[in-house]
């Protein structure tokens, strides 16, 4: 099969974590590839993250919600878009359990704004839907064989459940009107850049304040984690060798329980484990072990590069080198953390001169101007 080539992608939520290391990755070795980068700046999300690529000329940059169906048919019409690659997303567990309904409106329904966009201007082909390895529930704990792709989705969790709704959504516009699209489903993700309400980064900032490190019930949780950059690659391969219609898993057959990450924290940082962990009440529910089968992945020629030893100590060293790039994250290092403890986006003189070396449109000017052209 021939390698896919995009032209113009529209990639969302790509000012957070993983997103902004595959725009990044993208445009640096496909410069002939227009990205358009569409992201509401959450709480989690940081224009800083994308830096390194803010005056590439393939590069431009909007402000705005992918819930707001003008502004997304507007995106798709005015840059000429043929590949969509889906990244915004509510996505902490945490924050899911007690705010839902957050969860349903940008997970289901922001996807199924751009699905109807996808539908009504007719113009693209792929539509790159990134969804979790959580979709799939619980896997048994004496299980020797990862969940495949053809898997019975059976979340557990609001958060798991609102992507598994996305899901349904993709593969009905897939049946339904022919629309070309792809979904992925990953392990955890970590590495620089990733905002401290998740396991690894949460840990590290904690272990250089000095503070106590929370772990949920005793432990045992088993998760399988990738670096960040492994998995950038993973998105390129899926992006140019994926086939329409189909489902890849984005995993590792390396898997730690949630206490052995931990230890190895306190190991970087010469801490003993048991004056410095801390147990704490667990979650309202916390699936054991989520357990991934990737032989479809790397059967398009995609292979795990980074061990966890390597992976971690990077991670840790740009923690460190940048520990208020986050700014104040103290409501995010407790134990329970809730979205009302989430610093809150603040156009602050460093995000304003962040923000003047990009290209960037305003979400109202873009809306008002196509009112206007409709009015015309």
């Amino acid at each position: 099969m021939m390698p896919y080539k995009p032209k113009n992608i529209l990639i969302t939520g790509a000012a957070g974590f993983i997103a902004s290391h595959v725009t990044i990755r993208i445009i640096k070795n496909y410069p002939d590839y227009k990205i358009v980068v569409l992201d509401k700046l959450d709480y989690c999300s940081n224009l800083k993250n994308l830096l390194p690529v803010c005056s590439s000329p393939n590069f431009k940059f909007v402000k705005g919600d992918i819930a707001s169906a003008d502004l997304v048919n507007y995106l798709l019409v005015t840059e000429n878009i043929d590949t969509i690659m889906h990244f915004a997303a509510q996505t902490h567990v945490d924050n899911s359990f007690y705010n839902s309904f957050e969860f349903t409106m940008n997970n289901v329904y922001g996807t199924h704004v751009l699905l109807e966009a996808c539908r009504v201007t007719g113009q693209i082909r792929r539509f790159i839907h990134v969804s979790t390895d959580e979709v799939y529930g619980e896997t048994d704990a004496d299980a020797v064989v990862g969940n495949h792709e053809a898997a019975q989705l059976l979340p557990t969790n609001p958060y798991a459940a609102t992507k598994a709704g996305a899901e349904m959504l993709v593969m009905a516009y897939g049946r339904s009107y022919g629309l070309p699209v792809i979904t992925t489903r990953g392990n955890n993700v970590y590495g620089p850049n990733q905002f401290p309400e998740k396991l690894i980064p949460k840990l590290i900032l904690l272990a250089t304040r000095g503070k106590p490190l929370p772990i949920y019930g005793d432990g045992s949780n088993v998760r399988s984690f990738l670096y960040c950059e492994d998995v950038a690659e993973a998105f390129g391969v899926i992006l140019h060798q994926g086939e329409v219609g189909h489902v890849y898993n984005i995993g590792t057959k390396r898997e730690r329980t949630v206490l052995d990450v931990t230890r190895d924290v306190c190991k970087h940082f010469n801490l003993e484990a048991e004056k410095t962990i801390q147990f704490v009440v667990d979650r309202p529910f916390n699936d054991r072990r989520y357990f991934l089968d990737d032989a479809k992945l790397k059967n398009l020629g995609w292979v795990e590069r980074t061990s966890w030893e390597e992976g971690l100590r990077k991670t840790i060293e740009w923690y460190v080198a940048n520990s208020d790039f986050w700014g104040d994250v103290s409501g995010t290092l407790v134990p329970h953390p809730r979205t009302s403890m989430m610093p809150s986006y603040v156009e602050s003189e460093e995000i304003k001169g962040i923000l003047s070396q990009f290209t960037i449109y305003d979400q109202k000017n873009m809306v008002l101007s196509q009112t206007s052209e409709d009015a015309s």
